[in-house]
C-alpha cells in the first residue's frame, strides 16, 4: 500500500481535488489507459454538475477522494514505470534530473550510487539537463531528498507526469458550418497524437517525444479539430499550420516534464507562434525554465487550468506567469463546476457541450478546460497572423473582444459565439 499511502498523504496536505472530466479516458497511450476503469461521465452528468452549485462543498470532497483513487490507480497499473516523488506526485520511476548541472554535483551523485544515464542540450531553449538513475532499491522520493543533500546548490527534480484536462468525446454529433478562410499564425499543440480525420487538414506535422510516438488519441484529435478543423468541426483558426508534439505515445512514462520541454524546444526552432497545452500537473523547475525560455523567443503559450476543482493546488503550466491561463464555461456562460485553478486567470472559453473530432473519424461531445484552451489559442493565432504581439499586447487585444469579465472568468469569455456546438 506504499503508493496509496503516499498519494493519500500528499492529497490531504494539498487539499487537492480531481478532474471530473479526467475520469473519462484521456489521450491515447498508457497514461490514458490507466484511468479507463474509473468510469465515464458524459455530457448529461456534466450538465447536472453545473446545475448543482449549492452542493459544491460535497462535490469538492468527492473530487478530492476521486483524485486519490485516480493517482493511486495510475501508479499501481504501471509500477515498473512510475513512482511517487517527494511531493506526492506520479513521476518517472528511478529518474531524477539536474538542470544545468555543475561537474561537482554530478561527481557527488556518482559517489553516492547515482548513475548518469544521459546529458542533453534542449534545442532552441539553451537548457542543459542531466538524467540520473537512482540507486537500486531506493524509492524516488528518498532518492530525491538524498540528492538534494548531496548537491545543495543544484536544481534537483523528479520527472513528473502531466495529464489531460478533459475527457475524450462521449457522443456522436452532426456536421457544423464551414469556417472562414482568415489567415492564422502557426500553432503548436503539446498533447498526444492526432488522428487523420475528414475535418482536419492533411498537412499537420507530428513528432513524437515518447517511446512509440506519435500515437493518435481522442484528446489531441479533439483539440486539433477545435484549433484548425474544417467542415464537420468548425475550427477557430483553420488556415493555421499545426505542429503536434506527441509527448505520450504508448509509453507509460509519457507526459513527462522533460518531454514537454523538448517539445517546446522543437517549436522554438520551427517558427511556431502559439502553443496550446491542455495538460495539468505540478510545478517543476525544468518546465518553468522551458516555459520562460519559449516566452523569451516570442511564443504565446496557452494552457488549461485543469479540472481538479476549486480546492486543488494551482495547476501548471497554466500557473506560470508567462502562460495565458484559461478556464471553461458552459453554454450559459457559467464556470464549469469542476474547473481547477491557476495562480492567475486570463480568460474563459466554451468548455461544455462542444463538438469535436474523434480518433475514429467521427465526432463527439466533449467537456473540460482542455477544450476551452484551444478557443483562446485559435483566436490568438488569428490575431498574430500578421504580427506577433508580446504576451501583454496579445492579452489586451483578446480582452477587447472578450465578454463577461469577472473573478471566475478572468478578462472575459472568448469565442462565446464560435463554440463548436
Amino acid at each position: 500500500m506504499r503508493f496509496g499511502k503516499a498519494i493519500v498523504a500528499a492529497a490531504l496536505t494539498a487539499m487537492a481535488g480531481t478532474a471530473v472530466a479526467q475520469l473519462l479516458p484521456p489521450v491515447g497511450g498508457a497514461i490514458g489507459q490507466a484511468t479507463q476503469g474509473l468510469g465515464r461521465l458524459g455530457e448529461t452528468v456534466g450538465d447536472t454538475l453545473s446545475d448543482t452549485v449549492d452542493r459544491t462543498g460535497g462535490l469538492v470532497d468527492r473530487l478530492a477522494r476521486q483524485r486519490i483513487v485516480r493517482l493511486d490507480a495510475l501508479v499501481r497499473q504501471h509500477p515498473e514505470a512510475l513512482d511517487i516523488d517527494a511531493r506526492g506526485d506520479p513521476a518517472v520511476k528511478g529518474e531524477l534530473i539536474l538542470v544545468d548541472p555543475a561537474p561537482e554535483a554530478l561527481r557527488a551523485a556518482a559517489a553516492a550510487g547515482f548513475t548518469l544515464t544521459g546529458q542533453e542540450a534542449i534545442d532552441g531553449l539553451d537548457i542543459r539537463a542531466a538524467r540520473l538513475r537512482t540507486p537500486e532499491g531506493m524509492s524516488l522520493a528518498r532518492a530525491e531528498r538524498r540528492l538534494r543533500q548531496l548537491a545543495p546548490g543544484a536544481e534537483v527534480q523528479s520527472n513528473p507526469i502531466y495529464q489531460p484536462s478533459g475527457g475524450a468525446p462521449v457522443r456522436a454529433g452532426g456536421a457544423g458550418p464551414v469556417p472562414s478562410n482568415s489567415p492564422g499564425a502557426p500553432i503548436g499543440l503539446i498533447d498526444g497524437g492526432v488522428a487523420a480525420h475528414p475535418a482536419l487538414p492533411a498537412g499537420i506535422v507530428q513528432r513524437g517525444f515518447a517511446a512509440g510516438a506519435p500515437a493518435p488519441g481522442d484528446h489531441a484529435t479533439a483539440i486539433a479539430s477545435i484549433l484548425v478543423g474544417r467542415g464537420a468541426v468548425r475550427g477557430v483558426s483553420p488556415q493555421s499550420r499545426l505542429l503536434v508534439a506527441d509527448i505520450f505515445g504508448r509509453d507509460p512514462k509519457g507526459g513527462s516534464a522533460l518531454a514537454i520541454a523538448r517539445a517546446l524546444g522543437w517549436f522554438a526552432t520551427s517558427d511556431v507562434a502559439i502553443v496550446n497545452i491542455s495538460l495539468a500537473g505540478p510545478d517543476n523547475p525544468l518546465l518553468a525554465r522551458a516555459i520562460a525560455a519559449a516566452d523569451r523567443r516570442g511564443m504565446l503559450i496557452v494552457a488549461a487550468v485543469g479540472n481538479d476543482g476549486a480546492a486543488a493546488p494551482p495547476a501548471y503550466p497554466a500557473s506560470y506567469p508567462q502562460v495565458i491561463a484559461v478556464t471553461g464555461v458552459d453554454a450559459r456562460g457559467r464556470p464549469l463546476i469542476e474547473a481547477g485553478k491557476a495562480r492567475h486567470l486570463d480568460f474563459a472559453a466554451p468548455g461544455a457541450g462542444l463538438r469535436a473530432a474523434t480518433a475514429t473519424g467521427g465526432t463527439g461531445t466533449v467537456r473540460g478546460t482542455s477544450y476551452a484552451a484551444p478557443f483562446v489559442a485559435g483566436r490568438l493565432a488569428r490575431l498574430a497572423a500578421t504580427e506577433r504581439p508580446a504576451r501583454t499586447r496579445a492579452i489586451v487585444l483578446l480582452a477587447a473582444e472578450a465578454r463577461g469579465k469577472g473573478r471566475l472568468t478572468g478578462r472575459g469569455i472568448v469565442c462565446a459565439d464560435c463554440a463548436t456546438r
